[in-house]
């Protein structure tokens, strides 16, 4: 995982751009994750753990109509998370998380180990996909982290090649 977050930290020093993260499943270890590399501070602006629905509402403005109609876990919702996330921060990039974990939680139409993720640039793009994980809740929050770190890495080299 260092080796990832390192590769995260160069990008965005690379492209002079901090970044954002607006957390729910992952509690907070994709932001524990960036902020293990020393040196984090110059690229790591904020990290939002909004694991409840009123803290997305209160922390990054996301819709209350919008979780009542998609819920917490769905690609509005984390698209509106990572938009809430560039508003509320001096960042350029953000990340945000939202997923089933377990060992409970899950529904037929969102089992366990469904995550969404959203990257956004500010004023740029916004992209947001699904994962359907396997494993336990730690393996599944792990994997989380991962993803969410390689989105902003694949991210940043779309803006590279559209350059």
């Amino acid at each position: 995982m260092d080796i990832l977050a390192a590769q995260v930290g160069g990008a965005l020093k690379s492209h002079g751009l901090m970044l954002a993260t607006a957390e729910s499943c992952t509690g907070g270890g994709v932001a524990q994750a960036v902020t293990e590399i020393a040196g984090s501070s110059a690229w790591f602006e904020r990290g939002f753990i909004t694991y409840s629905n009123l803290a997305k509402q209160q922390m990054l403005g996301v819709n209350e109509a919008t979780l009542n109609q998609h819920g917490a876990v769905s690609e509005f919702t984390v698209r509106e998370m990572a938009s809430g996330a560039l508003q509320r921060s001096r960042a350029h990039v953000s990340l945000a998380v939202s997923g089933i974990a377990g060992p409970s939680g899950g529904t037929a139409d969102k089992p366990l180990g469904t995550v969404w993720f959203a990257w956004c640039v500010k004023d740029r793009m916004c992209v947001s996909h699904l994962h359907h994980l396997a494993g336990n809740r730690s393996e599944i929050r792990a994997q989380s982290v991962r993803i969410a770190l390689q989105g902003v890495l694949d991210l940043l080299n779309q803006l590279t090649e559209a350059v």
